[in-house]
Order: C-alpha cells, then sequence, then structure tokens
C-alpha cells in the first residue's frame, strides 16, 4: 500500500489589516518529499502522528507536501494558488496512491478563496477520485464546512485545547486508514452546523462548561459502530460564513447512525449555548482578583493573543502593571527596534527605552520605561514536551530581557512568539517562580505550558483584533441569525439546511 500524507495549516484572523504571504509559510514550515519525514516523523504533531501511526505496517509511506505558517491576516491569493500548485504538483508527481492522510487546519482563509481548507481537501478529492480513501486530522478551532466534510471518508480533530494530544490525533488517523485499507471498516461521516459561536474563553477543554460537552462525545465515541467523534469549537476571528461550532461523527458503514449522532451532539450543544458565551473581566478588576490569588498568577491576555494572530506587542496589561507596581512580573513584547537599542547598550547598561505599541493603534500605546538590560540571545529554543501546537524548535529572533526600577521584566523579541513553552523563559536565563504575575498572549493555549508553575490564572479581556468580545469586531459574513449575536436565534437538526 502506498500512502500519501499532505499538510497545509493556517489559522487566520480576518480582522488583521496584513496579508499572510508565501514568505511566512517559508519562515515556518515549508517542505516537500523526504524533508517531511526527516524534520517530522519524531514530531509531537499529527503529522508525526501519522508516521507513528503507519509505522510497521507494511505500507510504503509517501510525504507529499506540508506547510504552516503562524496565525496571521487573509492569506493572498497569489500564495494560496501557489499553496495549491504544491499539492497538485506532488499528487502528480507521487503516482497511484491507495490512501491519504491529510492535515488541513480548518480557518485557513483567503482573499478570494474564502474556504481555503475546503478547497485544497476538494482538489486532493478531484485528483485521487471517489474510490481512495482519505482520513484527516483537524484543529477543533477550524471552522468546519460542508465542504471539508464532504471532501474526506472521516475527520478526526484534535480532543485537547490546549492541544496536547495531536500526534495521538495523528495515530489514529493513520490506524483508521490502515483499517479501511484491509477492509476491516468502511467511515462514514456526518456533521451537524448549529448556528452558534462558543466564545474563545469558554473553550478549554479540561474547565467547565467545555468539560461536559467533551463528556458528551466521548459517550458518543464509546457507541457501538462509532468509530470516532469530534468537537469543533470555531475560531470566532475568521469572518467567513461557515464561522462556528460543529459536530462530526464517523460510523462503520452506517449513515443513519451518524445522522442520529452528530443531530444529538448538535442539540445538545445548542442546549448549552448560554453557558458557552463569554465571561469578561478587565484589566484592573484582573489585577485585583490575582493580588488575592496564590502566585505566580498567569495573566492571560485575551485580545493581544499571538496564537490567534494578534500583534504580540499589546501594553495594556504590562502598563497596569508597571504604574500598581504589582510585580515582580514578567511579559514578552515583540518590539525589534526595542531590542536594537537594548543590544546596541549592551548588557548591564540602563537606558531609557519606548516598547511594544508599535504594530497597530488597537493593543495600548507605546510604554515608556528606564530599564536595565540584564541578557542577549540569539531567540532560538527547544521544546521537547507535548505543548500546544505539537511545535518543538522556536525562533524569536534577536532577544533582550530588560527590567525595570518597578519590578517589570520585558522580554523584547525580534519575532512575534506564541507563549507554547516554559523554555521561551528558562532557555534565557529566566526564572517563572520568581514572579508574582506572568502575562502570556494567550487564551488557552499557554495553559499547558505555564500551568506546572503558576497554580491560578485569570482570563484578561483586553481590546484587539482578538478581543473575547465580539460586539468589538465588526462582521460582514458571517451566518446570520446566528447565537449570541442574535440572541432570539432558533435552530433544530430537523430545522437545518447545510
Amino acid at each position: 500500500m502506498r500512502i500519501g500524507i499532505l499538510a497545509l495549516l493556517q489559522e487566520t484572523n480576518t480582522f488583521i489589516d496584513q496579508p499572510t504571504e508565501l514568505s511566512h509559510f517559508r519562515e515556518n514550515l515549508y517542505l516537500s518529499g523526504e524533508a517531511i519525514r526527516e524534520q517530522l516523523a519524531s514530531a509531537n504533531h499529527e503529522i508525526g502522528g501519522f508516521f507513528g501511526g503507519l509505522e510497521g505496517a507494511g505500507c510504503e509511506i509517501v510525504p507529499l507536501f506540508a506547510a504552516r505558517a503562524l496565525p496571521f491576516g487573509t492569506v493572498s491569493d497569489d500564495t494560496c494558488r501557489t499553496l495549491f500548485a504544491e499539492i497538485e504538483r506532488s499528487l502528480d508527481e507521487a503516482g497511484p496512491l491507495d490512501g491519504l492522510l491529510l492535515a488541513p487546519h480548518g480557518a485557513t482563509v483567503g482573499k478570494t478563496f474564502r474556504d481555503v481548507d475546503g478547497h485544497w481537501l476538494s482538489l486532493v478529492r478531484r485528483h485521487v477520485g471517489p474510490d481512495v480513501p482519505v482520513i484527516s486530522t483537524a484543529d477543533p478551532h477550524g471552522n468546519l464546512s460542508p465542504l471539508m466534510a464532504d471532501s474526506v471518508d472521516a475527520i478526526i480533530s484534535y480532543r485537547t485545547n490546549p492541544h496536547i494530544d495531536q500526534r495521538p490525533r495523528g495515530e489514529e488517523a493513520a490506524q483508521l486508514l490502515l483499517r479501511t485499507l484491509r477492509g476491516d471498516v468502511r467511515p462514514t461521516m456526518a456533521a451537524s452546523f448549529p448556528p452558534m459561536l462558543i466564545s474563545i474563553d469558554r473553550q478549554c477543554t479540561s474547565e467547565e462548561p467545555c468539560l461536559t460537552l467533551c463528556a458528551a462525545v466521548d459517550e458518543v465515541r464509546s457507541h457501538p459502530g462509532v468509530l470516532s467523534a469530534s468537537l469543533f469549537l470555531g475560531f470566532p476571528y475568521s469572518d467567513v460564513a461557515e464561522m462556528g461550532a460543529a459536530m462530526t461523527v464517523v460510523t462503520d458503514n452506517d449513515p443513519v447512525l451518524a445522522r442520529q449522532l452528530a443531530d444529538g451532539l448538535g442539540e445538545r450543544m445548542w442546549e448549552m449555548r448560554d453557558e458557552l458565551t463569554a465571561r469578561l473581566v478587565g484589566v484592573e478588576e484582573a489585577l485585583d482578583q490575582a493580588s488575592e490569588l496564590e502566585g505566580p498568577v498567569l495573566l492571560l491576555d485575551m485580545g493581544d493573543n499571538v496564537g490567534g494572530g494578534s500583534a504580540a506587542d499589546g501594553t495594556l496589561l504590562a502598563e497596569a502593571i508597571h504604574r500598581r507596581q504589582a510585580g515582580p512580573a514578567f511579559v514578552c513584547l515583540y518590539d525589534p527596534e526595542s531590542v536594537g537599542q537594548a543590544a546596541a547598550a549592551g548588557a548591564g547598561a540602563e537606558l531609557e527605552l519606548v516598547v511594544g505599541g508599535k504594530t497597530d493603534q488597537l493593543h495600548g500605546p507605546p510604554l515608556q520605561v528606564r530599564a536595565t538590560v540584564m541578557s542577549l540571545h540569539d531567540g532560538r529554543f527547544e521544546e521537547p514536551e507535548a505543548r500546544h501546537g505539537g511545535m518543538r524548535h522556536f525562533d524569536q529572533g534577536r532577544t533582550a530581557v530588560v527590567t525595570t526600577d518597578s519590578g517589570l521584566t520585558i522580554m523584547l523579541t525580534s519575532r512575534r512568539m506564541v507563549p507554547f513553552s516554559l523554555h521561551q523563559l528558562t532557555d534565557f536565563g529566566v526564572d517563572p517562580a520568581s514572579f508574582r504575575l506572568i502575562v502570556a498572549k494567550g487564551v488557552n493555549a499557554p495553559i499547558a505550558a505555564y500551568a506546572p508553575v503558576c497554580p491560578s490564572l485569570v482570563r484578561v479581556n483586553t481590546p484587539g483584533v482578538t478581543t473575547a468580545d465580539l460586539d468589538q469586531l465588526t462582521y460582514y459574513h458571517r451566518r446570520r441569525p446566528m447565537y449570541p449575536f442574535e440572541i432570539e436565534t432558533a435552530w433544530s437538526p430537523e430545522s437545518a439546511t447545510v
């Protein structure tokens, strides 16, 4: 058996003005052929899981093409066309394939190709025909589209948020494909699309109310005849018709059961819609709460969520901590200009810096501080454990660590960096246990890294392109009516048109 592997992943925030270009993929992940095996076979990522799940099965693994970019703005048309052409080229050069394992994100949006994932999955289906089994993984932050669901035999989303189970889900997909190729099962999938959104601050799978919703999905997974079931939390920062939550159920050649169970899960989600809406805490209230909690306290800066495509230089929390002298505290800011100034001054120097707030006018103004340069670094670090995103090697560019007389430690980076690894601090001599407050620019993803050192956390409602207060964003393309935007929205599986 010859099994092909393809991956194209990017989480698109359509509220960001700047586009995602091909260079963003090339600087993160852009691989063809055997380079995929060499770099990703051992990764804590679904692609690594594909290789691991196929190991020892006696099949020929054919790595085709894999590309990934960090979350950012809408993907340009030229970039979309180049990526699609690479996928088609890799399929043409591969020759006949008996099956395919695919890794889309689910929330990739192009300027013209609004449903990028549906487009490229359907492109693969057209190329291989209707009889070649195609199994896909997906990020539960994807906005599952009917075209995505129609283009594959089964979709398996990660079960955890933070996403620490990507490799196991890749292994699960590989095992399902092998069982399908051997004739043991015939995957049949149904999807349910209730017109609702799960607020980003309610999407942690180890916390209520999401914990209850995940338990309902697990119960369906144990049902006789069910091969898989998946929850799609949705990504509210992609303004597309497909935006929203969804459920999928895969059965062994039983479409009636698949539809019945998927609709049941959709109804359960709909019944919980009020519990799944935002619970918002502002900056000053968050700091008041943190003062009463056991430290270090993790302050999750939701409006400047780098994992959702944000600027990574928001200053609102840093300014409030600095003003209130609430430290010792830590924050990381993307600011190549300040890195250059700190590097020019050298370790041990004192200087005036104007840090952060330079990308746009949405995430707070620049913060003026007098700082001491503690250390300078090349910005490369490695995460050996399974953490959100499954990435192991990171490069945030030239980095400076500075401290202020208010007790604020600021890590200044030359590249935007997601806060998915504690090694971002420890590899550069920063001890997280030494702080009272740690600011991480995310919502749920940083928890996997920081939970071992932070006994308490507070999600902070800050403004920006990833704000949890969705009333501050203007949508043009989403479904209407949709809960909670239109509070009177009514839905039942029988009334569904998708």
